[in-house]
């Protein structure tokens, strides 16, 4: 009777894992599991499925979730300065060609180019950034 006991505990702390995504619920639903099998063999001993119980869950805590952190919560690539405007959206204030040009970026004006062989761009009209060149902006027609 008590084998199920622990497997209906590692099937439940499993379940509330997904409340929480921090693995720690899931490594005890582990250990629950361990002591699940550990309470078959040994179904009248309570002091051995707990100690089970506690050794396994703080040996996968430690052993194995920091190796789950590590594969599935990588750190958000965070662009910034030059790198944020690459991709970005732009409007052409001043007609935009391979000489130069104008193009407002996120409420800024910046001096513009048009990629080298590319047709002038009359202003209003939609294009992406695709390179900047010191404190100029490389775009091409296109949202």
């Amino acid at each position: 009777m008590s084998a199920w006991v622990w497997f209906a505990g590692a099937v439940l702390l499993s379940i509330a894992e997904v409340l929480g995504a921090e693995f720690v619920l899931l490594m005890l639903g582990g250990g629950a599991l361990v002591t699940a099998g550990v309470a078959l063999l040994f179904p009248g001993s309570l002091w051995l499925q707990l100690l089970v119980f506690a050794l396994s869950s703080v040996a996968l805590v430690v052993g194995l979730r920091p190796m789950l952190l590590r594969k599935y919560y990588q750190p958000a690539q965070i662009r910034s300065g030059i790198e944020a405007l690459i991709g970005s959206k732009a409007t052409v204030t001043s007609t935009v060609d391979s000489d130069g040009g104008q193009v407002k970026i996120g409420g800024e004006v910046w001096s513009a180019v048009g990629m080298d062989g590319h047709r002038p761009l009359p202003p209003g009209t939609s294009v992406t950034v695709v390179e900047v060149r010191g404190a100029t902006a490389v775009v091409i027609w296109g949202p």
